[in-house]
Formats: C-alpha cells, sequence, structure tokens
C-alpha cells in the first residue's frame, strides 16, 4: 500500500509553533487544507496525546499525529509539517521534534496499513533528517514516496 495521499497542500515547511499542541493543530490544518479533514479533527488529534500521552513520538525528531476515523475525517490524506524549532511533546526518549506528520485515515481497516506503509518510508534512517532540512514541498514529496 502507499502512503496516504499527500500533496504540496499538505506541506508546511519551517513553522515555528509554540508548543506541541500548536504544532499538531499546524498538521490538522494541512489536513483540512487538502480537504481530508475538517477543522475539528486538530482538536481530536490533540485530545488523543492529551488522553494517551506522546505515544505519537515514534521515533527521534518525529510524531505521527491521528485521531481514530470519525466524522471529522473526510478522506485519506496525510499532511507533513517541519519545525524550525523543535518542540517536545514529554517523550522520554524521542524528544524534542522536528517533524510532525498528520495522518487522516477514513476506515479502521485501512489505518493500520496506512501507517505501516509511513513507517517503509522511515526504514531510511536518514529520512526524517532529510524532512527536517527540507526546503521545499517537492523535496518532502520525493522523500516521502508522493513525488508528483
Amino acid at each position: 500500500m502507499p502512503v496516504p495521499p499527500l500533496s504540496e497542500a499538505g506541506i508546511v515547511i519551517g513553522a515555528t509553533p509554540v508548543d506541541w499542541r500548536a504544532a499538531v493543530r499546524l498538521a490538522g490544518e494541512a489536513l483540512t487544507a487538502v480537504g481530508a479533514a475538517k477543522p475539528g479533527y486538530a482538536d481530536e488529534m490533540v485530545r488523543m496525546i492529551d488522553e494517551h500521552g506522546p505515544y505519537v513520538v515514534i521515533a527521534p525528531g518525529l510524531a505521527l499525529a491521528h485521531a481514530r476515523p470519525g466524522p471529522e475525517v473526510l478522506a485519506d490524506g496525510l499532511a507533513v509539517v517541519t519545525l524550525a524549532t523543535p518542540v517536545a511533546f514529554g517523550h522520554p526518549h524521542n524528544d524534542p521534534v522536528r517533524v510532525v506528520l498528520g495522518l487522516a485515515i477514513e476506515t479502521p481497516a485501512s489505518h493500520l496499513a496506512s501507517i505501516a506503509s509511513i513507517a517503509n518510508v522511515f526504514n531510511d534512517s536518514d529520512a526524517i533528517e532529510r524532512l527536517a532540512a527540507a526546503s521545499s514541498a517537492a523535496e518532502v514529496l520525493e522523500i516521502m514516496g508522493a513525488a508528483q
């Protein structure tokens, strides 16, 4: 399965959020911009982290923000937000985060497959560093295997 749909409109380069909540909301706004989610989805992603802790910080410097499929999700989609200033999520080993991925998935059945396809991108040990250093949406698309 390829990574969920990712387009230039879903990419934010060099953001400067004040904290992890603002970083996750930027990812939610990008998912809304591409038509994958309603504006309330960002709040759902933040709520999941508030309830379950920083489980979304899946590797050093990388967070995969998402919430359950539900009425706030309109279509499968992916967003990538790179941070000019890293933010802490409170993860004991993988903070600070430099790249936040936002994931919206319509159905529970495709949720795990989508996460697995994203994880495959990061089999390349340099992928997080390359994303964090990317200076254009085209670079991000290429790294994520979603070049148009």
